[in-house]
């Protein structure tokens, strides 16, 4: 990790989420741009499919823990 890098690692498992798998793919792109908007955006975008993977994992485990209460 670069000195001054203050965002978190991503855990990356087996069954890793697309959405993730396409933040990294951006982050991994704005790392090599100098800072500015281009970066800035692209960082952005990374957050929100970030949250759209967390919201999906949630989404999926309600699903298995309700699924499981009926059987």
């Amino acid at each position: 990790m670069a000195m001054g890098d203050t965002m978190p690692r991503m855990q990356i498992s087996n069954e890793t989420s697309t959405w993730l798998l396409q933040a990294k793919d951006i982050l991994d792109e704005a790392r090599r741009l100098k800072p500015g908007p281009e970066r800035k955006q692209l960082r952005q975008t990374a957050k929100v499919l970030r949250e759209i993977a967390k919201l999906e994992a949630a989404s999926e485990q309600a699903f298995e823990r309700d699924w499981l209460q009926r059987t």
